[in-house]
């Protein structure tokens, strides 16, 4: 019996150990996952799914009761409200997608005190969208946080969609951090009064993170804040059905680099309280570095029911005709335009024809509206580099083909070749701003007199064109012709003999000083057209005037055509100007006077009304100091011209003048008046020097005050080339000039 006790136990331990051998055999042998077989095996996280295999599906409902993290190895539906009460975290892992499918029931809310945490990143965003087969906008909810900041309407309220607590008074409140989200398809009808937004957050605070966020084709808005303190920074909002990006009920947060396109209604909408536009606190937010793409039917901004305390700069609307809307009978709105409470700078209109623009309909005064250039969101209308690979339908977003330009601005900003820029009033680049144009970049002026592009001291033009693509600055009307527009006016820093400092015949800019190498930026190959309009009864704009620019400032390749008065003109300084052609002028050609001391090489000149070269000390003292002093090498002076291929005209100067060709005069060579004592003086102190001038021209048809053939510091050839060809065009005009 003994016996087969011991028999009767080892049978049992080598059957048990056999089954289990047998397991764990199994599972060696099955070292891929199949995905298929109804069991769990390989790498596979489970049965048939996860790993090697699809994404294992989960669905996502009701009311989280542990922190909870989404990850990418699975796939999520969204089948019915799915909340993250007090207490709670919610961690959404890079590349997550969620697929809604339960219509207005689906959505996902962060209640008050609750935290969401979706860590996207730019290849590998989060995505919150519909799980349709055709998926279309209001197939879902959307994504829904309350948080404890102050709002206006009341010390706590329940959110519109979701029925949840929200407002307090913890300004920092954090519902955690949400960044690279992209929410799709959303907007569904909460009731027969309210709609889902894409992403709605009611009384977040500051604490919360914010950024990197699109919403996509939503049903109603795409953002929207209800008071709260959070900070919304690199969002974007494409084909709302409703506003765009929308703030309301004492929002004290600011924003900035939003690009929003295709929305129906306004690109942003912001209000204080629809029930009582005065109610506290009020809406205070600074915006900066937007981009609003029409078409939209109620403006780039609509300011509403009470608007609020807005700075905004940076604004720039495409394809939209109204800039900001205002109803007439919003009385509290109204008052804050009045008060100053919104301020704009550097607004530009694109893509839309100028008749068309309508800058505001409010009808009082609307200086808060102020224009300039800007890049928007980081490259007007186009899509900025900022939303590359995480956003969605932004692969058609182009640049504007026409922008306006007019305003003031200071800061950085670059001009886009492929925009033609329509020159609507003055543009200022102010002390620490700097323009960037670019190679080819068209500029029309349409504003006439009014119409000019000036920089003040301590601002930079750089004019970047080449000899195969230069910089045009030219009229917009269909017929051109000179006088059409004003100029281009750079005042500098450098010394000139009319005071210390001065102020510009054109542009009233102060200009003068002590810096003789300042820098008002870099000038090349430049074509300015049809200019020279009159400023006022006794000033019109030449070409280029350059009043107290410095040698820092690189001046070449450049070219005045067809101008209404001087073709260019130096106001003192100390700025080198090489390669310059002026063509056409109905005054002098090139101007310079007022004790500049700077040189120049290689001119051509053609077709002026007066002097080829007028050069003068100082109109009120022709010896005011300094003295203009210059070398100028390899000139050509065509012309005909009334007033001498040389004017020494107002004290002169000291002249050093080297390969002076000149052709087809129909007056003086060189002129000087008898009655300029000043000029005379320094024509006996031998202050003229020319060498190597050749006359094409025969001199003796020629009437002079100034006999410049018996003066010993004139030497008359026969071999000068003047600016490369005689009386031909150059050939370092080929390609750019005119």
């Amino acid at each position: 019996m003994k016996n087969y006790f011991y028999l009767l136990l080892l049978l049992i331990s080598v059957s048990c150990t056999s089954d289990d051998d047998a397991v764990n055999l199994d599972s060696d042998l099955t070292t891929n996952a199949t995905c298929s077989d109804g069991i769990k095996n390989g790498d596979e996280i489970d049965v048939d799914c996860g790993g090697s295999c699809s994404a294992c599906m989960t669905s996502l409902s009701g009311t989280l009761s542990t922190d909870t993290q989404l990850s990418k190895a699975n796939s999520y539906e969204l089948t019915g409200a799915y909340i993250v009460p007090d207490g709670i975290t919610l961690t959404i892992d890079a590349g997550v997608v969620i697929k809604a499918i339960g219509g207005t029931s689906a959505y996902i809310a962060v209640a008050q005190g609750g935290k969401i945490n979706i860590n996207g990143t730019v290849t590998s965003p989060v995505v919150m969208t519909s799980g349709a087969a055709s998926p279309a906008a209001s197939d879902w909810g959307g994504l829904v946080i309350c948080g404890k900041a102050p709002t206006n309407v009341g010390a706590t309220a329940t959110s519109e969609v979701g029925e949840l607590i929200y407002g307090g008074s913890d300004e920092n409140d954090s519902s955690g951090s949400i960044q690279y989200l992209r929410v799709e398809y959303s907007g569904a009808a909460y009731n027969s009064e309210k709609e889902f937004n894409g992403i709605s957050l009611f009384g977040v605070g500051a604490g919360t993170t914010f950024k990197y966020v699109q919403s996509y084709e939503s049903g109603d808005d795409g953002i929207e804040f209800f008071g709260g303190t959070v900070n919304g920074t690199y969002l974007v909002c494409v084909n709302s059905q409703d506003d765009s990006i929308d703030f309301a009920d004492g929002w004290n947060g600011s924003g900035s680099y939003w690009y929003i396109s295709g929305g129906a209604k306004a690109g942003i909408e912001g209000s204080n309280n629809s029930v009582n536009g005065n109610m506290m606190p009020v809406t205070k937010t600074t915006l900066s570095n937007i981009t609003v793409v029409g078409p939209v039917s109620e403006g780039a901004l609509y300011f509403k029911e009470g608007g609020g305390q807005f700075t905004i700069e940076n604004f720039y609307a495409s394809n939209v005709a109204l800039g900001v809307k205002v109803k007439a009978n919003d009385v509290e709105s109204n008052a804050r335009l009045t008060a100053g409470d919104l301020s704009i700078s550097k607004f530009q209109f694109a893509d839309v024809a100028l008749g068309d623009i309508v800058k505001t309909n409010y009808v009082g005064d609307a200086s808060w509206l102020g224009e300039g250039a800007t890049s928007g969101a980081g490259n007007g209308a186009a899509a900025p580099s900022w939303t590359a690979v995480w956003t969605l339908g932004l692969d058609g977003a182009a640049a504007s083909t026409k922008a306006n330009l007019e305003g003031e601005i200071d800061t950085e900003v670059t001009l886009n070749s492929s925009t033609e820029y329509l020159l609507t009033s003055s543009f200022i680049i102010k002390d620490g701003g700097t323009l960037n144009i670019p190679a080819g970049t068209l500029i029309k002026a349409i504003g006439g007199t009014s119409s000019y592009i000036a920089v003040a001291q301590g601002g930079k033009i750089n004019v970047n064109g080449t000899a195969t693509s230069p910089v045009v600055m030219t009229s917009g009307f269909d017929s051109p012709t000179s006088s059409d527009w004003g100029g281009l006016v750079i005042c500098g820093k450098a010394p000139t003999n009319v005071g210390a400092t001065a102020t510009s015949e054109v542009g009233d800019l102060t200009y003068g000083g002590t810096i003789s190498d300042d820098n008002s930026g870099s000038i090349q190959y430049l074509r300015v057209e049809y200019s020279g309009a009159a400023y006022n009864s006794e000033k019109e704009f030449n070409g280029i005037s350059l009043f107290g620019v410095g040698s820092g400032t690189t001046f070449e390749y450049v070219q005045s055509y067809e101008g209404g008065d001087d073709g260019i003109e130096f106001f003192g300084g100390t700025v080198v100007g090489n390669y310059l052609i002026s063509t056409g002028s109905q005054d002098d050609s090139i101007d310079f006077a007022d004790g500049w001391t700077g040189s120049g090489s290689y001119w051509y000149i053609s077709g002026g009304a007066k002097a080829g070269i007028e050069g003068s000390n100082n109109g009120s003292d022709g010896n005011a100091t300094p003295v203009t002093t210059v070398t100028l090498s390899n000139i050509s002076v065509v012309g005909p011209v009334t007033e001498g291929a040389l004017y020494f005209k107002e004290g002169g100067g000291s002249f050093t003048i080297n390969n002076f060709f000149v052709s087809v005069l129909e007056d003086e060579v060189i002129k000087v008046k008898s009655t300029d004592s000043d000029a005379q003086a320094r024509l006996i102190n031998g202050d003229l020097k020319i060498t190597n001038l050749t006359c094409a021209t025969d001199i003796a048809s020629l009437s002079s005050d100034f006999d410049f053939t018996s003066y010993a510091n004139i030497t008359l050839t026969t071999s000068a080339t003047g600016a490369g060809k005689g009386a031909t065009m150059p050939d370092w005009s080929a390609g750019w000039a005119k």
